[in-house]
């Protein structure tokens, strides 16, 4: 990585040569400037208003304009010689808890790196200290032309450094809270905390930026000659006039949202039904609903009873057919024992 800056960490009298290296990077989508008649390019060119014509970088320098409108020149030659210490040193002025740094005063972040093979030593030094300590350091410097107050923390094995705003450009939240008393009942918190719980955490690895690729895809199909992608549909809104339904629908979306990312692992626990309103309207839909139960089954009685019937009948023509066939087969058992005694007769009155 290009560093952007070369000096030094002032640790008490131990000096740490080190590389200002920027720790973040941009990915977001640059657009030009065009003619919208015939997509040239729009420029800004570099005017002088005293001489009325165009001038080169290498001509332009610093001025700093006064009240009454003289424009005062200042030369990178007179900023190299401010009376402050900071002017290559990253000064460390003290040593404080994490938490006491306010996030609205983060700002740009570095990572410090060590200059050369000296430096290692030393800067493995501050970097333990500060994990045993669990503190950060705080610290100022100087960078584009102005002092700057920076927090050194330990990142893995580096050191990084973020730029802090000055006490007093942290504005005051005046006027920004909602002005109107509101009161907040357990219920609503409770449920609240229901949905905090059921959302969960999340891994910042799994964010990425929608609308970068959304308008990565409309760059590809204007580059393609195709239609670019219709957009989806805006979701449903309105104004929320029952804070308690909105929070309970929520909670159980994210519920059912969460089993289902979880591919059904996930418990799903309805909440408790809402107390039905006592208006009359409740009452007229409750006693439709009873009326319908009741009409419902009396349509269904007759055909129990039909199926009943038929079953009664089906087993009573099953019993006869079982009669008549036992009937048969006794009359023919008696039949063939007539015949035999017939005979047993007849051979007697011969032997006779």
């Amino acid at each position: 990585m290009r560093s952007i800056w070369n000096g030094a960490i002032s640790f008490g009298l131990v000096s740490i040569p080190i590389k200002l290296v920027n720790a973040t990077e941009s990915h977001s989508i640059s657009f030009r400037q065009i003619h919208t008649e015939d997509g040239g390019r729009i420029r800004y060119r570099k005017f002088c208003e005293l001489e009325e014509r165009e001038v080169s970088g290498t001509e332009i320098g610093k001025g700093y304009e006064d009240a009454d409108g003289t424009i005062i020149p200042i030369s990178d030659e007179d900023l190299s010689h401010l009376p402050i210490p900071t002017a290559r040193t990253i000064e460390i002025v003290a040593f404080v808890p994490a938490d006491r740094i306010d996030p609205l005063q983060m700002d740009a972040a570095y990572y410090l790196a060590a200059s050369g093979t000296p430096a290692a030593k030393p800067y493995t030094l501050l970097r333990e200290a500060l994990k045993r300590s669990n503190k950060v350091a705080i610290a100022k410097y100087a960078l584009r032309g102005r002092e700057r107050l920076g927090m050194l923390r330990v990142v893995g094995d580096a050191i990084a450094m973020h730029g802090l705003l000055w006490p007093d450009e942290v504005r005051a939240p005046e006027g920004v809270a909602p002005d109107a008393s509101v009161t907040i009942r357990d219920k609503e918190l409770d449920l609240a905390d229901a949905l905090m719980d059921t959302l969960g955490e999340v891994d910042l690895e799994d964010l990425h930026d929608e609308y970068r690729e959304a308008l990565e895809e409309v760059i590809a199909a204007k580059a393609a000659g195709e239609a670019p992608p219709e957009a989806p549909a805006p979701a449903a809104g309105g104004k929320v006039l029952d804070l308690m339904a909105a929070l309970e629908n929520s909670v159980r979306a994210a519920r059912e949202s969460r089993e289902a990312t979880a591919g059904g692992e996930a418990e799903v626990r309805p909440l408790p039904p809402r107390a039905a309103p006592k208006a009359a309207g409740g009452k007229k839909s409750t006693s439709t609903a009873k009326k319908a139960a009741a009409t419902a089954a009396k349509k269904a009685a007759p055909a129990r009873k039909s199926t009943s019937k038929a079953a009664q009948g089906a087993g009573a023509g099953a019993g006869a057919g079982a009669k008549k066939t036992a009937g048969s087969k006794a009359a023919g058992k008696k039949a063939a024992a007539s015949k035999s005694t017939a005979k047993k007769t007849a051979s007697r009155r011969r032997t006779a």
